[in-house]
């Protein structure tokens, strides 16, 4: 039964946001399609709620029912005694289950392919929203279907990984927000005792091998946890650094004439569709943003991460209002500087920018 809502900004990583007007914690798939149909039904309002990593929500909070997904388990096609010369394991997650948690036992099992992705926060069940990535991999490369409650047409549905439109920090869920209730995911990962080749060319300087070259699974964790730690993408309750949504703004994608317009020294990654991808982080500091930056418009509550500019932090005491004043100076800055209007990552609820 749905219960008074706590404070949003107890279950957000960047600690802001008000109340729920209803919440339900779900603990079983049933019960998860249950209360979000019976919210639909009587035109309540809902919001799921994973780890809330990449959730920006407004200081009123929310008028509606918070479905908090809490749901469990995870099953293989092969067990641990398994021979790491097989082609691959099938493993499908609920969607309740810990990002994090699901790499840890990846690496342990020798399940090659998602290793590059530690200590990103959340659940499993938001990964294929947002395409999650780091360190040269995304979900969307291990990824081999997600089911959903689909809330339009009110049965559940599995699309496989061509189906789901990944993208660049996108899918078909959020480019169609709201309709798809993940249930679970399944992975197509491979076996063996090193991981994937090493896309990143940081990732393989702190590892010292080249880049297409491949290192121990537990050796690429090790060293992408400590890079996250270096920029404060490690959750820390003690480090106000953590207490963000990770990247608050998308690497921009230009046209041609826009990334000419950059100064010569900008970075520029040529795509395959004849777009230009720039670093949000270099834009940032070179217009004027620099590590750790507050402003008297914004608050000093509110500032840049000392590690890592591309993350809007709370430093104790914050309001969303203060965050996303300080994202508007930051987004409007570059536009300034450069023409490039940066596009904020994590999902705003009640407010925007």
């Amino acid at each position: 039964m749905p219960e008074p809502g706590p404070v949003l900004g107890d279950h957000t990583t960047l600690r802001l946001g008000g109340p729920g007007r209803e919440w339900v914690r779900a603990t079983t798939e049933d019960e998860l399609v249950a209360v979000v149909s019976e919210a639909d039904a009587a035109g309540t309002p809902v919001l799921v709620l994973g780890g809330g990593s990449n959730l920006v929500v407004a200081d009123a909070g929310f008028d509606g029912r918070v479905v908090e997904v809490a749901t469990s388990g995870l099953t293989s096609d092969v067990d641990d005694s398994g021979d790491p010369t097989c082609s691959g394991a099938t493993v499908t997650v609920a969607a309740g289950e810990s990002w994090d948690g699901l790499v840890a036992t990846a690496v342990d099992r020798g399940w090659v392919g998602v290793e590059a992705l530690s200590g990103i926060p959340g659940s499993v069940g938001a990964t294929p929203i947002q395409n999650v990535g780091a360190y040269g991999q995304e979900v969307s490369q291990t990824i081999a279907r997600v089911r959903v409650w689909d809330r339009f047409l009110r049965g559940v549905r599995t699309f496989a990984a061509a189906e789901c439109q990944f993208g660049y920090r996108s899918s078909r869920f959020k480019a169609d927000p709201g309709r798809h209730v993940v249930l679970d995911v399944t992975f197509q990962l491979r076996q063996g005792a090193l991981g994937a080749p090493v896309r990143y060319a940081e990732l393989a300087r702190v590892l010292e091998v080249e880049e297409g070259q491949r290192a121990p699974l537990a050796d690429v964790r090790a060293a992408v946890l400590d890079l996250r730690r270096g920029k404060g993408m490690v959750l820390d309750a003690a480090d106000h650094d953590t207490w963000s949504a990770g990247s608050f703004f998308t690497n921009p994608f230009l046209t041609p004439e826009q990334a000419a317009g950059l100064p010569a020294d900008a970075p520029r990654w040529e795509q395959p569709d004849g777009t230009v991808k720039s670093s949000a982080g270099w834009l940032i500091e070179h217009a004027g943003f620099g590590k750790g930056f507050s402003s008297a418009t914004a608050g000093d509550r509110v500032s840049l991460s000392t590690k890592h500019t591309l993350a809007l932090t709370n430093r104790g005491g914050a309001t969303t209002d203060e965050l996303l004043t300080l994202a508007r100076e930051v987004r409007d800055g570059v536009r300034e500087a450069f023409g490039v209007t940066l596009v904020n990552e994590p999902v705003t609820v009640g407010c925007s920018l």
